[in-house]
């Protein structure tokens, strides 16, 4: 996603500051929408496919700390939390309701937009690392960190074994893996006992992720060399 494709939602009761910073951070190449008090701004941040969104701390009704701690519930979408305020009480308080930074005012735009930015990369740092551990293949779903399996949108749960050895499927799929590479992959270390009891894991494991395990479809057989993994 580009910069200028970045939407910010400036949420601020004070006409005269929410403005000129709208204007500056189109300058900036953001996309800004406005919202003037908390229920709008609750609304919008749970409606709107934002990118990040810049809340006053102190509104009239509905509070900045109470629409912060309502759209942490429901959404990860990045806060920035603005005040007048420059307490340390303020700022914990605004850090644990689930803000991902805080800017007092008064501020430079020039800072508010770096600020931002800086949030933007972490949040999307953090994604591309989590994309890095989760694998999806055909309707498999494997957390390699959270050790989560997803089979047809259902948590499917494996012993540790299984778990092991649907990750080296995974991290491979359509490749044919040999008993003696599966058993040496879930000892850690060359095997010395029969390569058969491969048979026994990838039973096993079938008995979890497949629909019918008698006709499997996802883990297979190839005959006298193993057993792959089938992207669907």
């Amino acid at each position: 996603m580009t910069e200028s494709a970045r939407r910010v939602l400036l949420v601020d009761d004070e006409p005269d500051i929410v403005a000129p910073l709208s204007y500056a951070l189109r300058a900036e190449g953001f996309d800004v929408e406005a919202a003037g008090d908390g229920e709008d701004a609750l609304e919008a941040a749970l409606r709107g496919n934002y990118d990040v969104v810049v809340l006053d701390l102190m509104m009239p009704g509905m509070q900045g700390t109470e629409v912060c701690r309502r759209v942490r519930l429901q959404s990860i979408v990045p806060i920035i939390m603005l005040t007048a305020k420059d307490s340390e009480l303020d700022r914990i308080i605004g850090l644990e309701l689930g803000a991902d930074d805080y800017v007092t005012k008064p501020f430079s735009t020039r800072e508010l937009a770096s600020r931002i930015r800086a949030v933007l990369r972490r949040r999307d740092f953090e994604r591309s690392a989590q994309e890095a551990t989760q694998i999806r293949v055909g309707d498999i779903k494997v957390d390699l960190v959270g050790h989560r399996v997803e089979v047809h949108g259902q948590e499917v749960h494996l012993t540790p074994s299984e778990f092991k050895l649907l990750a080296l499927f995974v991290r491979e799929p359509d490749r044919v893996f040999s008993r003696w590479q599966i058993m040496e992959h879930l000892w850690e270390a060359a095997y010395v006992g029969t390569a058969r009891a491969a048979d026994v894991h990838v039973h096993k494991l079938r008995n979890k992720i497949e629909d019918d395990p008698d006709q499997p479809r996802r883990i297979v057989t190839v005959r006298e060399a193993g057993y792959k993994l089938v992207s669907l």
